[in-house]
């Protein structure tokens, strides 16, 4: 076990499997203090065994992020209780993709896609950001999506939540880091969980790239673990491409 993140706390959102999985896992195995949340208890219980098992500290909050000040507020305020008081690191990751059009996308997914995926970090900031600032500082990471930046013929209300949601960080940078609080984002290209002997479609999405291929959870874990870290100390406001070259470059063949 590593110690990049020794003695620090951890409040992770939608950490009960793929990318928020693999953020949990990867700041308890560097040494933090993680607080798994999700909707699912046997999961979140799941995920919180294999930490322990690897010697890692980690327990588990049950959470159903709607949208709602209160339930933002309720989970700050749990999470808090079970680090001991603080949290240092802050994930947003928790979200729903509905895989739609415009055209099929109807108000009441659209309330609902907003509500978990912009206003529930949002109010869920609010209630973290002033308590880490008044603690002497601390890290808030915002996961966004490249197809924030790069048009593609569906799921344009996902997207539309991702590029509110990298906007809010550097926002979020201008009024918390100042005092003390780093707001940074990370911009996951196609990842997947691997399964064995399985082609997963978003492998055509890839074409083309300098990666050639999707992405797995623990890229962007690392990258996660980096802007928590002393490492990204002089890091403020940035979205970090973790996306295999899709947003940024085209692969010709000759």
């Amino acid at each position: 076990m590593s110690s990049r993140l020794k003695g620090r706390t951890a409040l992770v959102t939608g950490a009960t499997s793929n990318i928020g999985r693999a953020i949990a896992e990867a700041f308890a195995a560097e040494g933090a203090h993680v607080v798994v949340s999700g909707r699912s208890a046997a999961r979140g219980e799941e995920v919180v065994d294999g930490i322990r098992a690897r010697g890692g500290r980690a327990d588990f909050v049950q959470a159903t992020l709607d949208g709602s000040a209160a339930a933002s507020q309720d989970l700050a305020r749990e999470a808090a209780r079970v680090l001991g008081g603080r949290i240092d690191v802050l994930v947003n990751n928790a979200g729903i993709f509905p895989s739609n059009t415009t055209e099929t996308a109807d108000e009441k997914t659209f309330d609902q896609v907003y509500a978990v995926n912009v206003k529930a970090p949002f109010f869920l900031t609010a209630a973290v950001a002033p308590a880490m600032a008044e603690a002497g500082g601390g890290a808030i990471i915002n996961l966004g999506s490249w197809i924030a930046r790069l048009g593609i013929p569906i799921s344009a209300l996902y997207s539309s939540t991702k590029g509110a949601m990298e906007t809010l960080t550097r926002a979020w940078s201008a009024e918390f880091g100042p005092r003390g609080v780093r707001v940074n984002a990370i911009s996951p290209g196609v990842v997947v969980t691997p399964a064995p002997g399985q082609v997963h479609p978003g492998e055509v999405m890839m074409k083309g790239t300098p990666a050639g291929r999707v992405g797995t959870p623990d890229a962007i874990a690392n990258a996660a673990v980096y802007l928590a870290g002393d490492e990204s100390a002089f890091v403020h406001g940035i979205v970090l491409d973790v996306d295999g070259g899709r947003t940024t470059v085209a692969v010709i063949a000759g």
